[in-house]
């Protein structure tokens, strides 16, 4: 089999501001990987446009959501941070492979029937065809591991099944390039234990989301440590006492959003927070989610707002980030159009 260097990449849509369920879903899990991987980071600004976008809104949200990223602790001069459209490999390699995927493999996309409603006829050509950008985002780096929530799994899978079909489609040119037994690798999907499901703090069944109106439905990792601890206060609870056993959280959405919470940000389990909390008010229970997550957050949002104000600092980031990533991406891209047959 063909070896290939163990590579991640990941990436987030700058289309709003980054919350709570975003960081402990994703980026703290990023920042586990860069401790044994190397990882490109990506601001995936492509992606976004599938749907409308105003410019300076999106400009500011790709220097946001790059702030955010190193605010949090990923390390842009060891690991690769950069914009999507920076490199044009990304919208060359996509076209490639939507010649090599099949109609009836985009059909089958459950969250292209989700976003697009009933409304189908209306969506962007991009937004169908978004999941062959991100096998092209993947596969231009010839990335072995992607980390994925629940949401992604299809999308990857499909990458999969690309890489796969144009590993056989060309099998003969590839051997004649020099390669061994495959151009692409099939990335494996990167799942780093369960998964914390962060819910709206004004209704715990509802998942915590950028688009919600209300603001204080959510942790923005902008947010000061004054608004972390007064949004947490107003978050929705029962009367009850919390209980002594996770099977009692089964019929209180809102009490197992905030245990949740609080044993994601302190890295133990539900039961464990139980065994400290169980029995007690939830007013106890309130005041030191508040300490645990205004020491947690508040220096995230402080260095946060201190980097948004560096846009040139932040600006040089992108285009260090985008020579590295073009430095790994132009060599695969020239081999994929010797394979195909292009005259460079």
């Amino acid at each position: 089999m063909a070896k290939f260097v163990n590579r991640v990449f990941s990436g987030i849509q700058p289309t709003g501001h980054l919350h709570l369920g975003n960081y402990l879903g994703a980026i703290i899990k990023f920042i586990e990987l860069q401790k044994t991987h190397d990882c490109l980071y990506c601001v995936v600004d492509l992606h976004a446009i599938t749907v409308a976008q105003n410019p300076d809104e999106l400009r500011a949200h790709i220097r946001e959501l790059t702030a955010a990223y190193i605010a949090c602790g990923i390390d842009y001069e060891k690991q690769i941070i950069f914009n999507q459209s920076q490199v044009s490999g990304h919208a060359e390699l996509a076209w490639v492979l939507n010649c090599v995927a099949r109609v009836g493999w985009l059909n089958r996309m459950t969250q292209f029937k989700e976003k697009a409603g009933k409304d189908r006829e209306n969506a962007s050509v991009g937004l169908y065809d978004y999941p062959i950008l991100m096998a092209a985002d993947i596969l231009l780096y010839k990335a072995t591991h992607v980390p994925v929530g629940e949401d992604q799994k299809q999308h990857l899978e499909l990458a999969r099944d690309i890489a796969q079909k144009f590993n056989l489609d060309f099998a003969s040119a590839i051997a004649a390039h020099g390669f061994e037994d495959a151009f692409f690798p099939l990335p494996e999907p990167l799942i780093q234990g369960p998964a914390q499901r962060v819910m709206s703090l004004r209704d715990g069944t509802k998942k915590m989301s950028k688009s919600d109106p209300s603001d204080n439905s959510r942790i923005n990792l902008s947010d000061d440590a004054e608004a972390i601890a007064q949004k947490i206060r107003k978050a929705k609870t029962d009367p009850e006492a919390l209980p002594s056993e996770v099977e009692g959280l089964a019929k209180r959405p809102e009490a197992e959003n905030l245990v949740g919470i609080y044993a994601a940000l302190i890295g133990e389990t539900k039961a464990d927070v139980l065994k400290t909390f169980g029995g007690g008010n939830f007013s106890t229970f309130k005041t030191a989610l508040v300490d645990l997550a205004v020491d947690k957050l508040g220096p995230i949002g402080a260095e946060m707002k201190r980097l948004k104000a560096e846009t040139a600092f932040i600006d040089q980031v992108l285009v260090n980030g985008a020579t590295r990533a073009r430095a790994l991406a132009e060599p695969h891209m020239a081999a994929v159009k010797d394979i195909m047959g292009f005259v460079r």
